[in-house]
């Protein structure tokens, strides 16, 4: 029996294939990887961030999304599955299967993927020339980095530990630390 990690797809033949599949799976120039479960802390941050943006948002024309909506980076040939991600492009709006245009994107750390999400991934999104803020978010260390494009198109990091408000420009809002790390024991 084949693995994903084997399986090499055009982006076209790894949309079909992911439909059918009962795990998700994450595509790059080519390559399928799949994904594995989060554990609670990681859950419990990602809703705590998705209900505080969907509060904020409402009445707006930008909408955040969950895990289970795919991210498509064009310029890299891949498709990602971003812990939290909003979009206030209309384009979005009409496809079921992906977002294409991001304004942030939050990436909640596990201790599997956090050298690629500060890596590779990160690469791949800096493609996304709608994305304006890529969030790291740390929950052993109650950090949040902010990563916000600068109008010379680089990337200034601001960060955020304690009781601070992390301040989302690209969204003209900001969420406090406590409210991204609410029902989170500290260790």
């Amino acid at each position: 029996m084949q693995t994903a990690e084997r399986l090499h797809f055009s982006a076209e033949d790894y949309l079909a294939w992911e439909e059918t599949q009962a795990e998700k799976h994450e595509f790059v120039a080519g390559e399928v990887f799949a994904m594995v479960g989060a554990r609670q802390d990681h859950v419990v941050v990602s809703l705590n961030i998705a209900s505080a943006l969907k509060q904020r948002l409402r009445g707006t024309p930008c909408r955040p999304y969950i895990a289970d909506l795919k991210l498509k980076v064009e310029a890299a040939d891949a498709f990602f599955y971003p812990d939290v991600m909003v979009s206030c492009d209309p384009g979005d709006l009409g496809n079921q299967q992906y977002i294409s245009n991001p304004t942030l994107i939050v990436e909640v750390l596990s201790d599997s993927t956090a050298a690629y999400d500060r890596g590779g991934k990160f690469a791949a999104y800096r493609k996304l020339a709608s994305l304006q803020e890529y969030l790291i978010v740390d929950i052993d260390a109650r950090r949040v980095e902010c990563f916000r494009r600068t109008a010379e198109n680089d990337w200034l990091l601001h960060d955020y530990v304690g009781e601070v408000d992390c301040q989302l420009h690209s969204l003209s809002i900001s969420l406090p630390l406590a409210e991204i790390f609410e029902d989170i024991e500290i260790a």
